[in-house]
């Protein structure tokens, strides 16, 4: 399999020395917002708190990632100098602001950016975030695909990465109903499952997918502890099956031991490492007004974690190019003496 020169450099620039994904998310808006706006009982997280919080974050931990996810509303300008220039940078596209219908979820992109804009920050990789249900309103599902199908293309054009993160979430009617941020409790294994088998499809131009658990993470069974793990494991294999290129795993606000045993899971299947971000410093921002013993947290709690993941990451965890796709030795597209001329074409619109 071949790739081209702007992915086959990004792809590796996420990765640690030997291609595997240790990704720490510091891109969340409305889980951190919205306990800003309760601690400080205000109606609208004031930008230097969020500011001071994404700083917190990236000083503390970023320092034990391969590379750290930034949304470009505060986190890229306010910590970027805090993000080692051997580590690489993701970029959020996507609006956390979406629109809730009868049939589904609408995503759009962030007002005033673009695949284009992310390019030229220097950032190594385009992360967009796409609500989906199968079973969501046909209009609803179009739009959904169409945003994503764009994204690709523009990704594909500039030459850079694209970072796909998957989630269902419940309809209206559906139990335990909320547009937070959080897994869904009554989540079905098959709409995870049918999603990830729609965006694998070539046209969608992914690189790396960014996938939940199949199975709700809250007080999900241990790896080879009987008949749930067994099936546990089994939906893991498929999701690694249908995703049919690299991919890692998110948090989405799972307990540490949760997030931990879907890792085991996620390794046992292929996947190549994490992006998250709740997981692993949630518990410290309960401290939130409080910097300083935020900061305290991350520095004990929040690192000693991270250093837990990475150690199991670099066990378990299959590296990036050793994905069937790649079997080990991804080639570059084009190499040979015309690969000036032949490289001028890779990024040009259709």
């Amino acid at each position: 399999m071949t790739i081209t020169a702007g992915k086959m450099w990004g792809m590796r620039r996420l990765a640690d020395a030997e291609g595997r994904y240790k990704m720490l998310a510091v891109d969340q808006r409305p889980p951190i917002k919205n306990l800003i706006r309760e601690r400080r009982g205000v109606a609208e997280a004031a930008y230097g708190d969020v500011a001071a919080v994404k700083r917190t974050l990236a000083a503390a931990l970023a320092p034990q990632a391969s590379a750290v996810l930034l949304d470009p509303h505060v986190a890229y300008p306010q910590a970027i100098d805090l993000i080692s220039p051997a580590q690489g940078v993701i970029v959020t596209l996507e609006d956390s602001i979406f629109q809730e219908k009868p049939g589904g979820r609408l995503s759009s992109e962030i007002t005033d950016w673009s695949v284009a804009k992310i390019k030229r920050t220097g950032a190594d990789a385009v992360k967009v975030l796409t609500w989906y249900r199968p079973d969501a309103e046909a209009a609803v599902c179009r739009h959904q695909q169409e945003f994503t199908r764009a994204i690709g293309e523009a990704c594909r054009v500039h030459d850079i990465p694209f970072v796909f993160e998957l989630l269902v979430y419940p309809l209206a009617g559906d139990r335990h109903q909320t547009t937070d941020y959080v897994e869904h409790a009554d989540k079905k294994p098959e709409l995870v499952l049918e999603s990830v088998a729609e965006f694998a499809k070539p046209e969608y131009g992914v690189d790396i997918f960014k996938l939940e658990s199949p199975v709700p993470a809250a007080g999900i069974a241990a790896p080879e502890s009987g008949a749930a793990s067994t099936r546990n494991q089994a939906l893991f294999d498929e999701l690694g099956r249908l995703a049919g290129r690299p991919w890692v795993m998110l948090s989405a606000g799972a307990g540490k031991e949760d997030f931990e045993t879907v890792l085991r899971y996620a390794y046992r299947a292929g996947a190549s490492g994490y992006l998250a971000g709740r997981a692993i410093w949630w518990q410290a921002f309960q401290a939130f007004p409080d910097l300083d013993a935020m900061a305290a947290g991350l520095g004990e709690d929040g690192v000693a974690y991270m250093r837990r993941l990475n150690a199991l990451t670099d066990e378990a965890a299959t590296p990036w190019q050793h994905h069937p796709l790649y079997d080990g030795a991804p080639a570059l597209d084009g190499r040979g003496e015309r690969f000036r001329e032949s490289y001028a074409d890779f990024g040009a619109a259709p």
